[in-house]
């Protein structure tokens, strides 16, 4: 059943980084602040349906056993979010997913697992695909401030820095994912559902300290009931992130970097919804990543 989980969470995910995007203003600086509201305050929701409706008891100490892995995660998304107002979501998504070839790696490295040709190749693939990006992003800034005739788009205008963004969340995703390998699959140190409940719970907590942020300090009106993409985002996130760690407590360095193929939805529904382009060695580039991930994925059944 993990591979039906890993492909579940993998369709969620990619619907929820078309609405990530669809509810990201590129004039708005405290958009990811507003994000991490509606995320955690749906997962908030979720955990204590999910709670009454198994009649499971949770205890609170699994917030902090669990923490190491949800502020990591968490810290990921944040950093995603602020990413997604100067990159499109094209070119953000498939670089972000390699975190699953950084969590792969690092399985390989301190468990006992064997990685085949297949495996090397797809990291090898994704690794390549990350660097070429990110040279065609500093190519198309030296460009456009040569020619300063043409008018940047505002989301655009950070230039070369706006790759960091979904470098460190996938590199700091990675990191999330293998710590969970850790918690879930290699040294069971707590299960599923308390996992699941305690990451949902530091992310609703997160919720409101970032409201009070919103309203006490920035002075800025919110209105969770008018913010459509956001909470359509945050809904499929939430159903991902419930069947993520099961899928995780299964088969870790498998299911991690097939999770990351959500990137192909991603990239699929952002040219159909939001008529993003790109060139041909921006698609050349982003199909070799997909490839490398895709890799990765199916290794296993060969």
């Amino acid at each position: 059943m993990w591979f039906v989980f890993a492909l579940l969470t993998a369709l969620a995910w990619g619907g929820a980084d078309l609405f990530y995007k669809k509810g990201t203003d590129s004039n708005d600086k405290l958009s990811h602040i507003k994000i991490i509201i509606m995320v955690g305050l749906v997962m908030g929701i979720h955990a204590t349906g999910y709670l009454l409706f198994k009649g499971i008891t949770f205890h609170p100490i699994d917030l902090l056993t669990y923490l190491p892995v949800s502020g990591l995660y968490i810290l990921s998304m944040a950093i995603g979010y602020i990413g997604l107002r100067y990159l499109e979501l094209s070119i953000a998504s498939p670089i972000q997913n390699s975190s699953g070839a950084v969590t792969a790696i690092l399985i390989f490295i301190f468990f006992t697992h064997e990685l085949g040709v297949i495996e090397v190749l797809g990291l090898i693939i994704i690794t390549l695909g990350v660097i070429g990006i990110a040279v065609l992003e500093k190519k198309a800034e030296n460009e456009a401030l040569q020619n300063r005739s043409v008018e940047i788009d505002k989301k655009y205008k950070i230039g070369f820095m706006a790759i960091i963004f979904p470098i460190l969340y996938a590199f700091i995703d990675g990191l999330g994912t293998f710590a969970d390998a850790i918690y879930l699959d290699e040294l069971n140190l707590i299960s599923e559902d308390s996992a699941l409940l305690a990451y949902e719970y530091t992310f609703f907590i997160c919720a409101v300290l970032s409201f009070g942020y919103l309203k006490l300090i920035k002075k800025e009106s919110f209105n969770v009931f008018t913010e459509r993409d956001k909470a359509s985002a945050a809904i499929l996130e939430t159903i991902g992130q419930f069947f993520y760690v099961f899928a995780m407590a299964k088969n870790a360095i498998i299911a991690a970097p097939l999770i990351a193929s959500y990137s192909i939805f991603s990239v699929i529904l952002s040219h159909i919804f939001l008529k993003e382009k790109l060139n041909k060695m921006q698609y050349a580039i982003i199909i070799i990543v997909i490839f490398g991930i895709a890799l990765l994925g199916i290794a296993d059944e060969l």
